[in-house]
């Protein structure tokens, strides 16, 4: 890890706590909108570095989102991509000891505009589905394909957020069962990432001390995704989410 707390300018802890509380409030009301943070960090700090930073800020704005929305997660669904999701971990840390910056992120941006418009594709074509529906065979195979792209793509850069969210979309999950389904899932997985961090050397007493100057200001931005997300209809929430998908490939593929 080649960054310091004492490194960082003024104006560039300016710009890493505002993406801290994009995070806040990402999590809270528009899954997704991290990438924009993820976007921040990557630039003011070294790449590799940046998701180790973040990471611990992530899981901040986990814990607030399962305080919030707990009552509403829809376990089968999260059953039955756990499994998917671990092998997806596996490979993106094995990925990312020889990947460097750029194939990570032309990979992961790839991925993240096909998911958003296999999502849109899906969503003209076919009636509303339901969750519980997605038990049936094409269901868990739709799970697994999606589980692992999600592992993959949270391990290498801590983008699974979009991956999961189209996902959930298409799963036909409303908003409150949206957003309580992805607070367990992601405080579950970015937890079990720690470990495969600190191993590859993302994590360490520097970059803790970076997040802890950084973690408060994940509440304020959880607290305005709270409140904004009682004042946006279903479709505006669907909306956004797969807007904030796209824009984050973009800006993955375009850095």
């Amino acid at each position: 890890m080649d960054i310091s707390l004492w490194d960082i300018t003024p104006w560039q802890f300016t710009a890493l706590a505002a993406a801290a509380m994009l995070v806040g409030f990402s999590k809270t009301a528009v899954s997704g909108a991290n990438t924009i943070s993820l976007a921040v960090f990557a630039a003011v700090l070294p790449a590799r570095a940046s998701t180790g930073v973040l990471l611990p800020i992530l899981i901040a704005g986990d814990v607030l989102a399962v305080l919030t929305y707990r009552r509403h997660a829809h376990w089968p669904t999260l059953w039955r991509l756990f499994p998917a999701v671990a092998g997806g971990v596996v490979v993106g840390a094995a990925f990312l000891v020889w990947a460097g910056d750029a194939v990570v992120r032309t990979s992961i941006g790839a991925i993240l505009l096909l998911m958003a418009g296999v999502t849109i594709a899906r969503r003209r074509t076919a009636a509303r589905a339901d969750p519980d529906d997605e038990g049936s065979r094409g269901g868990r195979l739709k799970a697994r394909s999606y589980g692992v792209l999600g592992g993959f793509t949270t391990m290498v850069a801590n983008a699974g957020g979009p991956v999961m969210s189209m996902y959930l979309l298409s799963a036909g999950f409303r908003k409150l069962g949206f957003l309580g389904t992805a607070a367990w899932f992601f405080l579950i997985v970015n937890t079990s990432k720690v470990p495969f961090s600190v191993g590859l050397g993302l994590i360490d007493p520097h970059s803790l001390l970076v997040d802890a100057a950084l973690v408060l200001f994940v509440v304020p931005g959880a607290v305005l995704g709270k409140y904004a997300v009682d004042r946006i209809d279903q479709r505006l929430f669907e909306q956004l989410v797969i807007g904030a998908t796209v824009l984050g490939g973009l800006q993955l593929l375009l850095r």
